[in-house]
Formats: C-alpha cells, sequence, structure tokens
C-alpha cells in the first residue's frame, strides 16, 4: 500500500490510500469494494473524498453521534459484561439495507438533499453538515470515556471500516491513556487491509451475517456474502474476540435451512463464537415486514444449538424469555450470567472466565487483564 494523508493527524492513515497523483483517480482500500474514486467525488460510502489526488477521510474527528451504551447492547455478552461502553459513529455506510435501523445516519450521503439533487450537491450539503460538528479529537474521545468511567470504546451504529484512520487513532490513545478496550460493530465488509491495519488495538468486533444468500445480499443490502464470511474467518484469525449477529426477518431469511447454514459456518470457525439472533422490527424501506415473532427467534436458538453451537442467545423477547439470554455452561448447565434486557448479574463466572461449578473455562474476554496491550501484536 502507498500513498500518504493530507491535513489530518495521525500516520497511520496513510496504509489505508493508494493515490495516483494530483487529478487522478484514487483507489481506497478502506473496505471490500475498493472503490477507484474520480478526482472531486467520494466512494460508495460517501465519506471518503480524492481531493487532489489524495484520499481525504470527511468524518476524520468529526462523529455524528456519541453514546454511553451498556456492552450488552453491541451485542457482546462475553466481552465484560455488565459495563459500560462510549460509542461513537459517523455518517455514511458500505452497504444499503433496505432495513437499516439507522438510515439518518449510516445513509446520509445518499439520502441528503432528497431524490432530487446531483450527487455533487449530494456531497456538497453533506460536507457542510460535516463542517458543522464539532471537532473531537481520539483524547477527547478516550477523555469522555474515562469521565464517564466506561471500561471501553466502540466503534459503531455505521460501519467503522469506512472510517478506519479515525477508529484506529482513536483505540490508540484509549489504550495508552486507560488500557480501555476496543470494540467495532461491523457488517463484515471490510478490507483485508483494513482488518490487518485495526487488528494490534481491536479487542472484539460484533459481525453481522444478515443471511446465507447472495440474492439477500445483492437485492437488500446491495453487497455480497462471501467478504462477509472471509472478515469473520480474518478477525478469528488475528485474534480478535468474535460475536455474529444475525436480524431475523420473516420472509426474508428465517427458513430452518438458510439458519442452518449459517450456525454451520459459525461452528466451522469456532463453535465457542456467541451467535445472536434478534428481532427485526419495520424500518426504513421495509415497513411493509412483520415484525419477527418471538417463536421464530427461539427455533433460530435452538437450530443453533442444534448445529453444534455453544452459545446462542435469542434477543429482543418479551420478559418471559429471558432465559434465552442468559449465560450457561456447556458442559454442567449452571446459570453464569443472567440477563434481563440490559438489567445483568454475573452468578458462577469467576475474573478467571471458568465455571464456578465445573472449572470449565468459558470462552471471552472476562476482564481488563485480557485486553490487547498496546502496541501487541
Amino acid at each position: 500500500m502507498t500513498g500518504k494523508s493530507k491535513g489530518r493527524e495521525g500516520g497511520a492513515v496513510a496504509k489505508l490510500f493508494s493515490s495516483q497523483g494530483e487529478g487522478k483517480p484514487v483507489k481506497c482500500l478502506a473496505c471490500f469494494r475498493y472503490c477507484t474514486i474520480p478526482e472531486g467525488s467520494t466512494g460508495f460510502c460517501g465519506i471518503r473524498k480524492n481531493e487532489d489526488g489524495q484520499l481525504k477521510l470527511l468524518a476524520y474527528g468529526k462523529p455524528s453521534s456519541i453514546s454511553i451504551d451498556p456492552v450488552e447492547k453491541k451485542p457482546l455478552f462475553h466481552f465484560l459484561p455488565s459495563t459500560e461502553i462510549l460509542s461513537m459513529g459517523t455518517y455514511g455506510c458500505n452497504f444499503a439495507c433496505e432495513f437499516c435501523q439507522n438510515p439518518d445516519l449510516s445513509q446520509a450521503p445518499r439520502l441528503v438533499g432528497g431524490a432530487k439533487a446531483t450527487a455533487k450537491e449530494k456531497l456538497a450539503l453533506l460536507e457542510k453538515e460535516f463542517d458543522a460538528l464539532p471537532y473531537v479529537s481520539p483524547k477527547d474521545f478516550s477523555d469522555a470515556a474515562i469521565a464517564s468511567s466506561c471500561q471501553s470504546v466502540a466503534f459503531t451504529y455505521n460501519e467503522p471500516a469506512i472510517f478506519s484512520e479515525y477508529a484506529y487513532d482513536c483505540s490508540v490513545q484509549a489504550k495508552k491513556q486507560a488500557g480501555l478496550g476496543t470494540v467495532w460493530v461491523s457488517n463484515g465488509y471490510a478490507s483485508k487491509e483494513s482488518i490487518e491495519f485495526i487488528a494490534p488495538v481491536l479487542d472484539a468486533i460484533n459481525i453481522d451475517i444478515k443471511s446465507f444468500s447472495e440474492k439477500f445480499y445483492s437485492t437488500i443490502c446491495h453487497a455480497s456474502l462471501e467478504p462477509v464470511l472471509e472478515t469473520v474467518k480474518r478477525c478469528r484469525k488475528l485474534g480478535i474476540w468474535v460475536e455474529i449477529t444475525t436480524l431475523v426477518i420473516p420472509g426474508k431469511n428465517d427458513s430452518k435451512e438458510e439458519l442452518s447454514e449459517i450456525a454451520r459456518f459459525i461452528a466451522s470457525v469456532d463453535r465457542n463464537i456467541p451467535w445472536h439472533v434478534t428481532a427485526f422490527h419495520p424500518a426504513y424501506r421495509m415497513m411493509d415486514v412483520m415484525p419477527t415473532p418471538m417463536q421464530s427467534l427461539v427455533d433460530a436458538r435452538n437450530i443453533g444449538l442444534d448445529e453444534g453451537l455453544s452459545f446462542v442467545y435469542a434477543g429482543n423477547l418479551p420478559s418471559k424469555g429471558r432465559d434465552y439470554e442468559s449465560t450457561f455452561c456447556p458442559k454442567c448447565k449452571t446459570l453464569l450470567i443472567s440477563r434481563h434486557g440490559y438489567s445483568v448479574e454475573v452468578k458462577a463466572l469467576g475474573k478467571d472466565g471458568k465455571c464456578a461449578t465445573c472449572g470449565k473455562k468459558i470462552p471471552g474476554v472476562w476482564s481488563k487483564s485480557q485486553l490487547k496491550k498496546l502496541g501487541a501484536k
């Protein structure tokens, strides 16, 4: 990878550039689309712009959303349970999902200005939106996490791969300053280069496997499945803690055959990767699809367990379904962590991650001592 950054802090950004010279197209390496971007334009995500032959990240230092969340909301159930995490996201995404849960953020580059605005007009309006946002340096973000007693930071709400440079610099600062954990919530469409770039400072990732159908990915997400599966395997190989989420959408990806294929794939990578099957609620351009029935999630959970997964969690259920989100020892069935919504109680899991009843080691990141140290490979 070659190229140089221009007008932003942090030298690590150069690793995601492939500049072709002033006035020439630029190839972006941030995600699997590998967009070739003409002068004055952006790639598919809408926030990586070719400016005088250099790739400029419009979102650097300009988060559009920052919030304190329970780590279970990511969802991560085997990562520092019952702690809070400072989460940030920006505008833009490298997917265009018809069921997007937060289109005002992730789809902003396509929605701004309305349907009649030209690409040039949309970009100008988006740049004005970024200009109006307060600048948040990596240290500002780390300071906020520390002041809020958060144990980790997350890059979420939209795809973090598209702002990898900013996420990297924030992660380095968070680890350097307070040894905080670092998390991505991702659609899995990051490039090989982007994942290898962030891996030394990334502790955990939740990756969506939205379907096991190329047709679903191409027509509903406007992407493809195979790169997502490769990202799951790559992250696991690089020592990043991985959890998987599938939003179960009635009539779209909820067949027994497809859910079984997802579960079998996860098991082929590592049967101890937690799988979250969660409920769909009508959103964005899929307002005509019914919400996911509770029984569909229960069935999906059972499918995952039948396919050999150790930990399958059914989320967004009524209170009577709370045991479907709790963690049990796969060996002796002791209740280790009880979850009722975001009310979480660690019952029989030691800080060493072992079941208090039988001593089985439960895979996960259970204490700050297990977090990656700055510079560790």
